[in-house]
């Protein structure tokens, strides 16, 4: 696809929750332990009253520093944390950011895949001539559907915001992709409540988040090497051709064990979990901005972008660096 990224900002809130937190609520945990296999020390928490869009709008009003928001003309939000079942938060952002009333706005309900998703549709609106820019911006709050005693995810998972535009380039920038779906594990990263099918708990007003660690790590272990391989086999390419992976930062344990099945250089992976966390849809874009800021890409590069996880859901796909 002839579509780059140009620009990317995001936000972190103000609260941030170290492992003396953790230990504090539940002195029974190993805190070691729990180091050694998530490799986060800390991470962000929405305050009380701050949303997905409002995390959202602060992402992209960064962005708008360097953008004339009369340009975008597409505007993709992704977010598993909305703040209305109805309507679409992407039209409230819209109105937010200022953006024009030409554009248009719509959610992705996808959380870890949800940017490589959302990159490939925005693609392809630019590349059929549907649009011209567009900004995407991936957003959640999963820490308000964490129980304080959930050692499964409160260790792992973090609130943030990344905004990202997309423009037309001259030279194809962006794709081959890969992307699948295993709905039989719906239910091993849910939020039962706050749909049709239940109603959340009185003192969880958010509904609950579960998570089967152990089903979404053997999840993973078993689609994401294949998927990238058939990607680099459908770009008639290798791993050595890749400059930069970026994987979705699930984890210390998640992101190690894929290194090791594909045998991959380690200096060939960028991650920024430990102090970050896991941000859901956001991470991606917002390890690209430290990437990039820490100077670990160049013009040119070929980078892989991957993210897998609740869905369960996967998509992959190659990009050409554009930072000029």
């Amino acid at each position: 696809m002839k579509m780059k990224i140009s620009s990317i900002s995001y936000y972190l809130p103000a609260s941030i929750e170290g492992l003396d937190t953790l230990k504090d609520d539940n002195p029974e945990w190993d805190i070691p332990k729990i180091i050694d296999k998530t490799g986060i020390i800390s991470r962000y928490i929405s305050a009380q009253d701050e949303t997905a869009v409002d995390m959202a709008y602060a992402a992209g009003v960064k962005l708008l520093k360097a953008v004339n928001p009369e340009q975008i003309d597409l505007l993709i939000l992704v977010t598993q944390s909305p703040d209305y079942v109805l309507p679409t938060s992407a039209c409230i952002l819209q109105d937010k950011l200022g953006l024009e009333k030409s554009c248009m706005a719509f959610d992705i309900n996808l959380g870890c895949s949800g940017f490589v998703y959302a990159l490939s549709i925005a693609g392809s609106l630019i590349e059929s001539g549907v649009a011209n820019s567009g900004m995407i911006v991936c957003s959640d709050t999963y820490t308000k559907y964490i129980a304080k005693n959930d050692r499964t995810s409160r260790p792992i998972f973090s609130d943030g915001a990344a905004a990202v535009f997309v423009e037309k380039s001259e030279f194809d920038m962006m794709g081959p992709f890969a992307f699948g779906t295993d709905g039989s594990g719906y239910d091993h990263l849910i939020v039962k409540e706050g749909g049709s099918r239940n109603t959340p708990a009185i003192d969880q007003p958010y509904g609950t988040l579960h998570m089967q660690g152990s089903s979404v790590f053997l999840f993973t272990m078993t689609v994401v090497p294949a998927s990238i391989n058939k990607l680099l086999d459908d770009a008639a390419m290798t791993l050595d051709d890749v400059d930069l992976v970026v994987f979705h930062q699930a984890s210390k344990l998640v992101i190690d064990n894929l290194i090791h099945r594909l045998s991959l250089d380690t200096k060939k992976v960028f991650t920024n979990y430990s102090l970050i966390g896991n941000t859901v849809s956001a991470t991606i874009p917002i390890a690209l901005a430290d990437a990039d800021s820490q100077g670990r890409l160049q013009n040119g590069d070929n980078v892989l972008l991957v993210g897998f996880g609740v869905g369960l859901s996967w998509g992959a796909n190659l990009m050409r660096w554009a930072s000029e």
